[in-house]
């Protein structure tokens, strides 16, 4: 589980297709990438990846066929900057909102605009997670915690304050750019639970 505070920017050092499928990354971070443990979860741009091995200032993650093709991924190259959080340990301050770091689909920038020191930037996102962005309410872009301002249709808006403007990749997007999107947990389940009660209702009103 993550929080979508994002801990650190990553560069992306080497990405490696498999033949047998899917690929190897490696990402240089300023972290002491060998005091990670084998085997540790770490958001990258709000992917969730396991680390496979790691050196001094860079760490390894291996990436499926699913995940290049449902993520940006796909069309990650060398160079690109890369949004990182560690997972969270007990006693860990939640400063942002649960995150899973399971990628629910890809958003497109529609706008950026400035608005003081802060940036009004608007995303449009596939129809099926629609129902799940409401106003006030949380969402994940690229592994980042941000509240939802305005919904309308399947468009969205957020308010990106100077700090997550200064750490984060946000600063790298344009008009058209692609992202990583999760909607909220908690909103997923309330969905899931009111199509269960539909779903009984219909039964009943079959039989």
């Amino acid at each position: 589980m993550f929080t979508g505070i994002i801990t650190a920017l990553g560069e992306l050092v080497a990405i490696n297709h498999k033949t047998d499928g899917g690929a190897r990354l490696e990402i240089k971070t300023p972290w002491d990438c060998k005091a990670i443990a084998e085997g540790a979860s770490i958001a990258c741009s709000g992917i969730c990846l396991t680390l496979v091995d790691a050196t001094a200032n860079s760490f390894m993650v291996d990436a499926s066929d699913e995940t290049l093709k449902v993520t940006t991924m796909q069309d990650w190259q060398v160079g690109r900057r890369i949004n990182l959080e560690r997972a969270l340990a007990l006693g860990d301050e939640l400063g942002g909102h649960i995150v899973s770091g399971h990628v629910d689909g890809k958003g497109t920038v529609t706008k950026i605009q400035p608005e003081g020191d802060s940036y009004l930037m608007a995303f449009d996102l596939p129809e099926e997670l629609a129902p799940f962005v409401a106003a006030k309410g949380s969402i994940t872009i690229d592994g980042i915690s941000l509240t939802v301002n305005r919904v309308k249709g399947t468009v969205f808006e957020i308010m990106v304050v100077p700090h997550t403007w200064a750490h984060t990749t946000l600063a790298d997007c344009s008009d058209g750019s692609a992202v990583n999107i999760e909607v909220d947990m908690l909103a997923r389940y309330v969905a899931r639970m009111a199509q269960f009660q539909q779903d009984i209702v219909q039964k009943g009103l079959e039989k």
